[in-house]
């Protein structure tokens, strides 16, 4: 199973910032499982790789997702002090 997440901010600068945040899961990964963020301007794009089970595959995506979503929040918080 493959998929590729992209997402896409305001400018390179977010876009950065949540690829940082996000990019640790590009080395903590189980075997047969393989993540890898990039930043391309203001797009966030994940490649997964999945040879194992679609529980894991699913997980992984709502990982991500959860991950860019709290780099997103914590970003807006930062953004109103």
């Amino acid at each position: 199973m493959e998929a590729t997440v992209t997402l896409e901010y305001a400018d390179e600068k977010t876009a950065e910032a949540v690829a940082n945040a996000v990019s640790p899961d590009n080395f903590k990964t189980p075997i047969g499982l393989h993540v890898k963020t990039v930043r391309e301007d203001r797009k966030v794009v994940t490649a997964i790789q999945c040879e194992v089970k679609l529980a894991t595959f699913t997980a992984t995506i709502d990982d991500l997702l959860f991950s860019a979503s709290t780099a997103e929040k914590t970003l807006r918080t930062i953004k109103r002090m």
